[in-house]
């Protein structure tokens, strides 16, 4: 159960600080107020380094929030209760971190509160754009609508977001077994050979001379290799999550041979998508873009969005920011350009969505076609260069044995 943390009045007037613990902040709340104190502030406790529940990536996949969207539309649209169908939705949901939050969410929901409202304590789980299309839905009466459009727009990032990670994956469990091939023939095969190469008193050729001293180096070295990429893969993680980390990692992943134009394909396809769903969901367009800011986690986005709000305040359009900050594409901006004039900002983004989508798509097929025959060429060349060398010698000593 969460730890939340407060400060209250007393009835006497005097300031109280502490924690508790409570199902989830609105529960916190009405517990202090049964206690006869004024509540001021109630949040979450970052709980110890000892007491944290070890988490590795989302605690929801995105294929497990589809699936909860789908079902829940259609408990909706088959006139269910909303109460009774998170309920039958507790039933049917095998992750736990979701199962528990749709279970507090029901309850919420029972004692009178907005589904919106209850959904918004348990944001590791619904995101805020998630969230504030269930308000727009509960204020229109189109929850159901809501909820299709939600599974619609996840069921897209997730197939960008799997199509993007199998370009990335292949090459990577590629250049592992390559590694590992290249160690295990430099640790336990040339050291055979030049024991061999030893004893008959061979004269050996340069190449070999180098592949036997890669040997010995990777003989006293090997054991290192799968610490130090732990402790590398650690250290970049950590740089990640802090915010200056954020920013770098922002700019360099775009800058990336090979792999940077698709991923920054895929930041504007999400951007976009994003977007042109709180739009067309009504969600007011500074909202909507504070909420795409977050929902899309990257630096560059982030400022130039962060801009954009801040020239709407001003009242210009959206998309000079988003042509001052240099990172969109022109075809984007004249886009927006056209959506701003004919007031269809929504749809002229889900256009850009649809086209960046579908290029991202394009772009890992060819990679996936440039990428693999080039990696098993390198493979090749690499493991026929240390057989080579060995073989070399193995030849001369075999034509004097024959002389």
């Amino acid at each position: 159960m969460p730890l939340f943390s407060y400060e209250a009045v007393t009835e006497s007037g005097k300031k109280v600080k502490g924690t508790l613990q409570a199902i989830n902040k609105y529960a916190a709340v009405a517990e202090l107020r049964s206690q006869n104190l004024s509540v001021r502030k109630v949040e979450e406790a970052r709980p110890s380094v000892w007491n944290r529940d070890i988490q590795i990536g989302r605690p929801v996949k995105l294929s497990e929030f589809v699936m909860f969207s789908r079902q829940f539309a259609t408990l909706i649209r088959a006139g269910v209760p909303i109460d009774r169908s998170l309920a039958v939705l507790v039933e049917q949901t095998k992750n736990r971190k979701l199962r528990q939050a749709i279970a507090d969410v029901a309850d919420q929901v029972r004692t009178g509160r907005q589904l919106s409202e209850a959904m918004s304590d348990h944001k590791s789980i619904f995101p805020d754009m998630f969230v504030n299309m269930i308000v727009s839905g509960e204020a229109g009466g189109t929850l159901d609508d809501v909820l299709d459009r939600m599974a619609d727009h996840y069921e897209r990032e997730h197939k960008i977001v799997q199509k993007v990670k199998s370009a990335m994956t292949y090459p990577i469990v590629v250049l592992v077994l390559a590694i590992c091939v290249v160690i295990f023939l430099l640790v336990r095969i040339v050291p055979t050979f030049e024991s061999l190469f030893a004893e008959q008193g061979a004269e050996l050729p340069w190449i070999t001379k180098t592949v036997i001293g890669a040997s010995r180096l990777a003989g006293k070295v090997w054991w290192l290799v799968l610490p130090l990429a732990a402790g590398l893969w650690i250290v970049f993680r950590l740089i990640r999550k802090s915010e200056k980390g954020k920013v770098w990692w922002g700019i360099v992943r775009f800058r990336l041979p090979i792999f940077g134009p698709v991923m920054k394909k895929a930041a504007i396809a999400r951007m976009a998508r994003t977007l042109s769903s709180l739009l067309s969901g009504a969600v007011p367009i500074l909202q909507a873009l504070e909420v795409t800011a977050r929902a899309v986690g990257d630096a560059a986005i982030t400022r130039a969005l962060a801009l954009a709000g801040e020239r709407l305040r001003e009242g210009k359009w959206l998309s000079q920011p988003l042509a001052e900050s240099g990172f969109f594409p022109a075809m984007v901006v004249q886009m927006l350009v056209i959506g701003e004039e004919t007031g269809q900002i929504d749809k002229m983004l889900a256009k850009i969505a649809d086209f960046y989508e579908h290029d991202v798509e394009q772009s890992v097929d060819r990679l996936k076609a440039l990428v693999e025959p080039l990696l098993l060429l390198v493979v090749a060349s690499v493991v026929g260069v240390i057989v080579a060398a060995m073989m070399s010698p193995m030849f001369k000593m075999y034509e004097n044995f024959l002389r």
